[in-house]
């Protein structure tokens, strides 16, 4: 299935054999210390910069009901982000994935964003459209 909305997304969560989880990592947007006069050129023309996790949460598809949902919940937390990961993780026949399979999925999800490793991600923006990075 063509992911083209927070929407679809969740709609493919819903349909897939086996339980899911839905993952996701709030990250902001940050100009590292040592960058160079370049790299804050373009930081500051909207281009550029370090992915830095903030928050993350896992639900089941079920859970949620459209995006505007999952930005209300963030937003009780006080913390600026600009776009948000998404991936999930597959229970068994019949069995939702446990919490802690979940929480180790977030942690290591979170570990691949800090490190720019965000090919397995969908990452959308706050209007809950995909974003193309790169």
């Amino acid at each position: 299935m063509d992911i083209s909305s927070f929407d679809d997304l969740l709609q493919a969560a819903r349909y897939q054999p086996l339980p899911q989880r839905l993952l996701f990592v709030f990250a902001g947007v940050e100009l590292p210390d040592e960058a160079t006069p370049e790299q804050r050129a373009r930081f500051e023309a909207g281009e550029g910069g370090a992915l830095v996790p903030v928050m993350c949460v896992d639900k089941s598809p079920q859970e949620l009901d459209s995006f505007e949902i999952l930005v209300q919940e963030a937003s009780q937390f006080g913390q600026p982000w600009g776009m948000v990961f998404a991936a999930a993780v597959s229970g068994s026949p019949g069995e939702p994935p446990t919490s802690e399979e979940a929480e180790k999925a977030l942690e290591r999800m979170v570990e691949s964003i800090k490190q720019g490793d965000i090919g397995a991600y969908i990452p959308f923006d706050r209007r809950g459209q995909p974003v193309n990075i790169g």
